[in-house]
């Protein structure tokens, strides 16, 4: 049995599994990364419900929380690494439970759309779509997610055109980039 805690914004029971991910594991994501001291920083975090069910095996669905900490790489926000789904035709629904963010999502046609994730927002990420959240805000981006189990997970074949920049207070630049 697991529970939703509204206050701590997590998931609690003996079926919770947990993962972060720290910026060494990923620097060359950001445009500056290499030039970062604080290494170890935690950039996000992934809580789910541990079904019992294998990732790859039909039938089921995954539950979970990723919370993308506030925060920059030089003028880069912090962000998930993002990925694409193995069984590329699988679907997966966000929402937003705090904080202020962004869904980028990229379409099979290299086209792509970033869509404002905030408390109570719901977000629709159709088959055959790279998608990565970003933390524009300055508390934790906490935004749950339902996806199929046999979906599973790429972080190799995606793609990402743009990257996203603070601008000022409260405000960002989109800028394309060809990495």
């Amino acid at each position: 049995m697991i529970r939703f805690n509204q206050e701590g914004i997590c998931l609690e029971g003996e079926a919770v599994k947990y993962s972060q991910t720290t910026l060494e594991s990923y620097l060359n994501y950001y445009q500056n990364g290499k030039q970062t001291t604080d290494r170890s920083k935690v950039i996000y975090e992934v809580e789910y419900h541990d079904n019992g069910v294998n990732e790859g095996q039909k039938g089921g669905l995954f539950f979970g929380i990723s919370h993308v900490m506030p925060g920059s790489v030089g003028q880069e926000f912090y962000m998930t690494k993002g990925h694409l789904h193995q069984e590329k035709d699988t679907g997966e629904y966000y929402w937003g439970i705090s904080g202020q963010g962004l869904l980028l999502l990229v379409f099979a046609d290299g086209t792509y759309e970033l869509e404002a994730v905030n408390k109570g927002s719901i977000h629709y990420i159709p088959g055959n779509t790279s998608h990565r959240l970003i933390n524009i805000g300055t508390e934790k981006l906490s935004v749950g997610a339902c996806w199929l189990t046999e979906s599973g997970h790429d972080y190799v074949n995606c793609h990402f055109p743009v990257r996203v920049f603070k601008k000022g207070e409260g405000k960002f630049e989109v800028i394309h980039c060809t990495t």
